[in-house]
């Protein structure tokens, strides 16, 4: 093994390492591609649980039978990811490798309680994903660690789900906010936004109303009363920090909504548009 020194960079799909060499925005003293290790681009189900390798790509996710039946919701922000070529070189785990705050997989991921598999010096280690996101482009991964893959854990029992996104076009844009809802056949709920705070975050005020509860009108006003509690966006170029809050509360009733019709049998189809 050839030891490349604590400079060296770690080159998967690319879409975020070469922009930053191209702006120089890092100077790695070498870049490991690691595009040829066979496991790593493996979609398998373990015990019920959705594993996938670190090079997987959003395009892959698409293409599986097995996602697209259990896991729609990944299927839904997948598609709203970019363009179809930036979607063939991405990879799920360098979207939230990147973290940065509008990283389309971090708020499903929170909703589906995921693992990241992390592996270096020390052997391997499995961080969740509550604790990866520790602020703007930093999470938990050490300097002398890769991140291997990742487990999707979906509720054991049926469930409903939906993504939402809002930007400022259709096309490749970047999140001005973005959502996403699982609700449970026993009425256990999972709300997690994105893009409107330094990290991706699960909701837990609106999770504890709404829990156990059958969803209504008047749980559903409720819970959008309190995002304003549960997000801190800014203004920036792409939104101001109202549009952006009044936006999530519209994009919460929406969300919880399509995962209660889908529960049900009916609702749009994924993957869908809510905004």
């Amino acid at each position: 093994m050839v030891d490349h020194g604590p400079g060296a960079r770690v080159l998967a799909g690319g879409t975020d390492v070469v922009p930053w060499l191209r702006d120089e925005a890092i100077a790695p003293t070498a870049l490991i591609d690691i595009k040829s290790i066979p496991d790593l681009h493996l979609i398998t189900d373990l015990d019920g649980s959705l594993h996938l390798g670190a090079l997987v790509t959003f395009s892959d996710l698409l293409a599986s039978p097995h996602v697209v039946a259990r896991y729609p919701i990944l299927v839904e922000m997948g598609h709203l990811v970019a363009s179809a070529g930036i979607r063939n070189r991405a990879t799920l785990v360098g979207n939230i490798c990147s973290a940065v705050p509008s990283c389309d997989a971090g708020p499903v991921l929170l909703a589906y309680g995921a693992a990241v598999h992390v592996v270096g010096p020390e052997g391997r280690r499995d961080v969740s994903i509550a604790d990866w996101f520790e602020g703007p482009r930093a999470t938990a991964l050490q300097a002398d660690e890769i991140v291997a893959g990742l487990t999707v854990h979906a509720p054991s029992e049926p469930h409903g789900a939906a993504f939402a996104k809002l930007a400022r076009y259709e096309g490749e844009d970047l999140a001005q906010a973005n959502l996403a809802v699982v609700m449970a056949e026993t009425h256990r709920y999972r709300v997690a936004f994105g893009a409107v705070g330094p990290t991706p975050r699960r909701a837990n005020s609106i999770e504890q109303l709404l829990d156990g509860h059958p969803l209504e009108e008047d749980k559903i006003v409720a819970a959008q009363q309190l995002v304003a509690d549960e997000i801190s966006p800014i203004t920036d170029l792409r939104a101001t920090k109202e549009y952006r809050e009044h936006m999530c509360r519209v994009m919460l009733g929406r969300g919880l909504r399509a995962a209660a019709s889908r529960l049900a049998g009916a609702g749009p189809p994924y993957p869908a548009r809510l905004v």
